[in-house]
């Protein structure tokens, strides 16, 4: 054997070495999967809100027309998931026909694209569930025991990959609430505001989503990222921050300086904990530095205006503002709901985007959910 011989073996799972999007991770994972099983025609995720016990579609690595894309349901209305979860087991589905699809709406979407049998797998990280993957035929009667052996070793490589990615995020997310907590012994927003305006901004990138063409991958980084947007007050003195008056000039000129500061603790961050490649650390970057920047050019830090900023950004912005009028302040008393909505659609096309404004106030039912979920505390 000469020694060009010796390295003619292609590794089959060589992408898991590429600096890549999870997506493109996905995809080449999906055409490996192929060689030996050329009928699996899907590989999808979702990942699980524990909090909401929201399903919510993530990824998948199909060319065709995605039957998932911006889905989003409870749990408990999928008995067949909750099933699987009880007893610990994945699920076989040889022939989707053969059993009562009932009517909930992935299985009739799913029905509907021609997909006949699937194989699902729930995914855990250290015990904790995260979400489910799918693995889909338009062929019954296709997953045999020797196939399903395959597709195990394929499902837990997949679901390693999809937790690599997600504990960056969660590492970086936690290394920069740590840091505030360490410096001031105190968090300038409360955990329910943070998580309010994440749902809010999940909830108008996905109203948005088909206007600018928005996928499941970017709504849910506007999510994971969107609580981080104000990380740079971490930087500004207490008797600013915390001031319950109105600030005067040079204070509010000490508080313009958090967007910029926070882009410099987030480039130290994912520095110093080997984050530069994350998946979308320019959304965060974006939500951070830009976040009270005006659609008519008189926001900060940049004065930027339009399309000039980025659409995370104005996402935030709106899904902020709305979240802060509506909860009590030192200052001032939570506004109702329909004075925060009049008061939105004034600043739209001034302050804030209009587009983003009408994304939130057409999902008025979901933010009143948002809301009974994430209750105001007494330290709001």
């Amino acid at each position: 054997m000469t020694e060009d011989q010796n390295f003619e073996h292609a590794d089959a799972f060589g992408f898991l070495n590429l600096n890549a999007p999870l997506r493109e991770k996905l995809v080449a994972a999906h055409r490996t999967v192929q060689q030996s099983l050329p009928f699996i025609a899907r590989i999808a995720l979702t990942l699980y809100d524990p909090e909401t016990r929201l399903l919510k579609s993530y990824l998948h690595s199909s060319e065709a027309h995605e039957p998932m894309e911006h889905y989003q349901a409870i749990i408990d209305s999928a008995p067949s998931l909750v099933e699987m979860l009880k007893r610990g087991r994945p699920r076989v589905i040889n022939n989707m026909l053969t059993i009562e699809r009932g009517e909930q709406e992935h299985s009739q979407r799913i029905g509907r694209e021609g997909y006949v049998a699937s194989y699902t797998l729930p995914m855990f990280n250290n015990g904790d569930f995260i979400g489910f993957l799918f693995f889909n035929s338009f062929e019954r009667d296709v997953f045999s025991e020797p196939v399903l052996r395959q597709l195990d070793l394929y499902g837990h490589l997949i679901s390693l990959m999809v937790i690599n990615e997600l504990s960056n995020i969660h590492t970086l997310s936690a290394a920069l609430k740590t840091t505030g907590h360490i410096t001031h012994h105190r968090d300038p927003e409360t955990g329910s505001h943070l998580d309010r305006m994440s749902r809010y901004s999940r909830l108008i990138a996905r109203g948005l989503s088909g206007r600018y063409q928005l996928d499941d991958d970017y709504i849910e980084h506007i999510f994971m990222f969107s609580p981080l947007h104000d990380i740079g007050k971490i930087a500004i003195p207490d008797r600013i921050l915390l001031k319950p008056g109105r600030l005067t000039d040079d204070e509010m000129s000490i508080m313009r300086t958090h967007p910029l500061r926070g882009q410099e603790m987030i480039v130290d961050l994912l520095a110093n904990f080997g984050l530069e490649n994350t998946e979308y650390v320019d959304m965060l970057r974006n939500i951070a530095v830009y976040h009270h920047e005006a659609v008519n050019g008189r926001g900060y830090p940049e004065g930027r205006s339009g399309d000039e900023i980025p659409l995370e950004a104005r996402i935030v912005a709106v899904a902020d503002v709305f979240d802060a009028l509506t909860s009590r302040r030192p200052y001032k008393e939570a506004w109702d709901n329909e004075r925060a909505f009049e008061t939105l659609r004034k600043m739209a096309g001034e302050q804030l985007d209009q587009d983003c404004v009408m994304a939130l106030l057409s999902q008025q039912e979901e933010i009143e959910t948002i809301q009974q979920q994430f209750r105001e505390n007494v330290y709001g």
